[in-house]
Parts: structure tokens; sequence; C-alpha cells
């Protein structure tokens, strides 16, 4: 599928290595350990307050700003980054239904992610951990292969990586959040 024909593999492919490159650091193998922790407190109960909503967003803008410089739109990468947003959309979505959200005693709504809504969320960052760890552990030839066969540049992968994981977040607060507005009305 040629989305775009005019896309020239050369200039992407020719380029060394950035020295900054080398994989997934310690801190941000440790942030992705901190969102498993995240998910993990939210297996109880809490109140949807506004804690609840400036906290994730609060994260969501840490994230976006440290690994979000640019969006890549030469050949494929708009179409990759999309199809990942997707993903993190239908993820998100179905864990903010799986998340059980309830009336409490006090007139405010109560949520707890349940196995499948955590299960959802750990599937998400695992999947991303685990392919970042692959490319620099000897996937790398598949994914650039794949990318040159695709028309998909460099900078697609990481933007697309990062955009599934903040609409994930983001949808799954949105549907929570307006699932506890209904809860009390």
């Amino acid at each position: 599928m040629r989305i775009n024909p005019r896309f020239n593999l050369w200039p992407d492919d020719t380029e060394a290595v950035p020295p900054e490159d080398g994989g997934m650091t310690t801190s941000e193998y440790l942030l992705n350990a901190a969102f498993v922790l995240l998910v993990l407190r939210q297996a109880q109960e809490r109140e949807l307050d506004r804690r609840s909503v400036i906290v994730p967003l609060v994260l969501m803008v840490f994230v976006g700003t440290q690994y979000l410089h640019s969006l890549p739109t030469a050949g494929n990468d708009l179409l990759l980054i999309v199809g990942l947003a997707l993903v993190g959309l239908v993820l998100g979505v179905i864990g903010g239904f799986a998340t059980q959200v309830r009336a409490g005693e006090r007139g405010v709504a109560l949520a707890r992610v349940g196995w499948i809504a955590g299960g959802l969320l750990v599937l998400g960052i695992g999947a991303r951990m685990a392919f970042a760890f692959a490319v620099h552990h000897g996937f790398d030839p598949a994914v650039r292969s794949f990318s040159i066969a695709h028309h998909i540049g460099a900078t697609a992968w990481p933007a697309a990586l990062v955009l599934m994981a903040l609409v994930e977040v983001g949808s799954r607060l949105a549907v929570v959040q307006a699932r506890g507005r209904l809860v009390l009305s």
C-alpha cells in the first residue's frame, strides 16, 4: 500500500544512529514501572474527585513534553501514528467501561480498576516496553525493513508509541469520569 509514492528512502536509511538512541534508559524503565504501580494502586476503590483527573493529566503533560517534540509526517508516518493512537483509544475506552464505577455513600462516585481494565492497562504498557526492548536487542533489522518497505521514518515509532499511551490514558480517564457523573445523576 503506497500512500506517498514520492517518499525517498535513502536519506533516512543512510543516517547513523544518534548516540542518544541507545535504547530505553533506567529512568524510562522506572517511569513505566511507576505506571504499572499506578495501575495496581487503582485496584483499590477511590473517589472520582479533582485529584483523580489532575494527577493523570499532569502525568500526560509531563510525558508529552518529555517525549513528543515533533509529529513526523513523511511517507506513511501519520498512518502509523493514527493507527497506534486508535489502538490506544480502543484500549482506553474498553478499559474505561471495564472499570467498576458506583455511587458512594457521601454523594461522590467511586471507581476501582478490575482485572479486565487493569489487564488492558498493563497490556498497553507491556507491549510498548517489549517493543522498545526488542528493537534494541536484535529486532531492529526487522523493524527497519518493515519501516523501509512501508515508508515509515525512524522518528514515527517513538511518537506513535507515546501518542498511543497518551490516548489510552486520556480516553480511559474521560470514560471513567463520564460514567462517574452518570452514576450520580
